[in-house]
């Protein structure tokens, strides 16, 4: 078990991320009582470093430094280094996003030590951290133990249960002095596609469609049922290469991984690539008009119909419920 874990938290506009929380709670069970210490990088992270710490943080390290303030990879892996020669922890645990997957292998090179990513459970044997990750596409899982000196593991978002919020509890929050030099990408603008909302990767519940949208347009039933529910609206990458809808909704194996309670898979048939993305949904809901379309075979439930009749159905007897 380690002393001291090291939990990178990640902060999107200018809100913690629920799985910086997953984190520290990976980190509390590898921890077994030593010290979780936290990190924050960007400017006015003050409540995201409360938060932390009422999550279960001891202490929580923050860099403010303009190179920080948006994520590259030259400057958070010289940051992260920085921080683990300063601290010297025993485990590190990174969220399992876009920019924590491109950064923990850098990590790991450098550090010369292995790698467990995408972590969906941990548990405690005999005093070993035992790590449950997916493999082949989903289809299998494989556990795995680390028999180094650190412990370094990325967490995927929506699969471990957070530590009790104790807005009582106390730690300290540490301003940091680190070097950021010789960056070969510097970020000058940052440019939305999509409109804010719900976080795809985060969401509870999501309505996602397939090349059986037809169009842009279609997508419009989704987004309605996707509202009334407070959920988020993906797609399948048949849905993106035919420009439906932009690439940042794309659910599989070469687009997000999510791990909603409700999945609503709307037009979408069931490539083993879209469920290598969605398959370890709790509930998932099938709508297709082909009574032989794969989806049904991983679906919990199944609609045999048009979604275009089905969706719109779905939606007013969800605002019969919600309000």
């Amino acid at each position: 078990m380690a002393n001291k874990v090291l939990v990178l938290g990640e902060i999107k506009d200018g809100e913690l991320r629920h799985v910086s929380l997953e984190a520290v709670a990976a980190a509390s069970q590898i921890a077994d009582g030593g010290e979780i210490v936290g990190v924050l990088f960007g400017k006015q992270v003050q409540g995201c470093a409360e938060t932390m710490i009422q999550f279960g943080a001891d202490r929580v390290l923050t860099s403010d430094r303009e190179e920080l303030s948006v994520y590259t990879t030259d400057a958070c892996r010289q940051a992260m280094l920085q921080l683990y020669e300063q601290e010297q922890p025993e485990a590190m645990i990174l969220p399992h996003t876009s920019s924590g997957k491109d950064l923990a292998p850098r990590l790991a090179a450098k550090l010369q030590t292995g790698l467990v990513s995408d972590v969906v459970n941990i548990e405690i044997n005999n005093g070993t951290a035992v790590f449950t990750r997916p493999i082949y596409s989903g289809k299998a899982f494989e556990k795995v133990s680390i028999n180094e000196e650190l412990l370094f593991a990325t967490v995927r978002p929506n699969n471990l249960e957070t530590l009790e919020k104790d807005i009582s509890r106390t730690g300290r929050i540490e301003p940091v002095d680190l070097e950021i030099k010789e960056l070969r990408t510097i970020i000058s603008e940052v440019v939305k596609k999509t409109s804010g909302g719900v976080d795809l990767a985060e969401a509870d519940i999501i309505v996602a469609g397939g090349r059986g949208v037809k169009s842009a347009e279609g997508f419009q039933p989704l987004e309605e049922l996707a509202e009334v529910l407070g959920g988020a609206v993906g797609a399948s990458r048949g849905a993106c290469d035919a420009e439906y809808c932009d690439y940042s909704l794309q659910i599989g194996q070469t687009g997000k991984v999510v791990t909603p309670d409700l999945y609503i898979a709307a037009g979408i048939s069931g490539a083993i690539q879209h469920l290598a993305g969605m398959s370890n949904a709790k509930v998932i809901v099938a709508i297709n008009k082909d009574p032989e379309a794969p989806i049904f075979d991983t679906a919990d439930y199944g609609i045999v119909g048009d979604l275009f009749e089905v969706i719109p159905l779905l939606t007013e007897e969800c605002k019969k419920v919600t309000t």
